[in-house]
C-alpha cells in the first residue's frame, strides 16, 4: 500500500476512471450511408427505456451518455442549492471562522498531542487512508452505477449517480479551496486546508444517511470519523482542516441527496392524486414496492 501511495496510485486511478466515463459519453454509433437511406423515421423517446429494445447496446454506455450530457447543468444546480442556501452559508461560515481561530495556536497543540500519542500505524493506518480516499469513493460509486445500469435498475442507478454528483461537487470545492489556501500540513505536505479525505468521507456518509436512514448512516459516519481522526493522528492534516472538511462534506451530501430522495412515510412513497368527475377530490396515495 505504501508503494502505491508513494507512486500516486490513487491519483492515476481517478484519471483512468475519468477517461473511461468520458469515453463512454463520446462512444457514438457509426451508421453507414446505406443504412441511413433505408432507415425509417423514428419517434423520439424521452425516457431511458429505449435502450432496452436493442440488446446489442450496452445499457451502461447509453445511460452514461444521457447522464453525462446533463452533468454540467446538474453540477451548477447542485452548487446553487448547496452554497446559496442560508443555513448552509451560516454553517460553512462558522466552520471557516473556527478554522481561522484554531489556526492560531490550537492546531499546533493538537498536532503535538497526536505526535506524542500515535494511535494508527501500519495496516490500520494504510487501510483508513484507502477507505477515506476520494478515488476509492468515486470507484465504488461508479461500480454501483454500472451494475445498476446493466441490470436496468433505475432506482439504484439514480442513487449512485446522485452520490457521484455529490462527490464531484465536494471534490471540486475542496480542490479549489486547497489551491486558494495552499498551506502545509503538520508533516510538511502541500495543500492542507481543507482535508479531502474528510470532506469526501462525510459526503458519502451524508448521502447514505439521507437514502437509508440511521441504520446505514450511523456506521457510515463512524467510519468517516475514524478517517478524520487518522488524518490528524498521522500528521497529514491540522484539526482545522478536519473541521471544515467534515462540515463541507456533511452539507454537500445532505443537500444533494436530500433533493433526490422521494418523500416517504414508513417506507411508503407519497404520490399526489386527483379525481375528476361529478365530485372532484384531491389527496395522496401511498405506494410501496415489494
Amino acid at each position: 500500500m505504501r508503494l502505491c501511495r508513494r507512486n500516486e496510485f490513487w491519483l492515476r486511478l481517478i484519471c483512468a476512471y475519468s477517461i473511461f466515463i468520458t469515453g463512454c459519453a463520446n462512444n457514438t454509433e457509426t451508421i453507414s450511408p446505406q443504412k441511413t437511406a433505408n432507415k425509417q423515421p423514428e419517434i423520439p423517446q424521452l425516457s431511458y427505456n429505449n435502450t432496452h429494445n436493442n440488446p446489442n447496446k450496452s445499457h451502461v454506455v447509453e445511460y452514461a451518455k444521457k447522464d453525462i450530457t446533463n452533468l454540467r447543468s446538474t453540477l451548477l444546480e447542485n452548487s446553487k442549492d448547496t452554497f446559496l442556501a442560508t443555513n448552509n452559508i451560516i454553517a460553512l461560515s462558522l466552520a471557516g471562522g473556527a478554522s481561522v481561530v484554531m489556526n492560531q495556536d490550537a492546531d499546533k497543540e493538537i498536532a503535538e498531542h497526536y505526535e506524542r500519542h500515535r494511535a494508527f500505524r501500519n495496516f490500520r493506518d494504510e487501510s483508513l487512508y484507502v477507505i477515506g480516499h476520494p478515488g476509492a469513493h468515486f470507484a465504488i460509486a461508479g461500480i454501483w452505477y454500472a451494475l445498476s445500469a446493466e441490470n436496468q435498475d433505475d432506482f439504484n442507478r439514480e442513487r449512485a449517480w446522485t452520490l457521484m454528483n455529490a462527490l464531484l461537487l465536494t471534490w471540486t470545492t475542496t480542490g479549489t479551496l486547497k489551491i486558494a489556501r495552499h498551506n502545509e500540513t503538520p508533516n510538511g505536505k502541500s495543500f492542507a486546508w481543507p482535508s479531502g479525505h474528510t470532506s469526501s468521507s462525510f459526503t458519502v456518509a451524508s448521502v447514505l444517511d439521507e437514502f437509508y436512514g440511521p441504520k446505514v448512516g450511523i456506521p457510515a459516519y463512524t467510519i468517516a470519523s475514524l478517517v478524520a481522526y487518522r488524518m490528524m493522528d498521522t500528521g497529514d492534516h491540522w484539526a482545522s482542516d478536519i473541521v471544515f472538511g467534515a462540515t463541507l462534506g456533511w452539507i454537500v451530501g445532505h443537500t444533494v441527496a436530500g433533493k433526490q430522495k422521494k418523500l416517504e412515510i414508513a417506507g411508503f412513497e407519497i404520490l399526489p392524486t386527483m379525481a375528476t368527475g361529478q365530485n372532484s377530490a384531491f389527496g395522496i396515495n401511498l405506494l410501496k414496492q415489494f
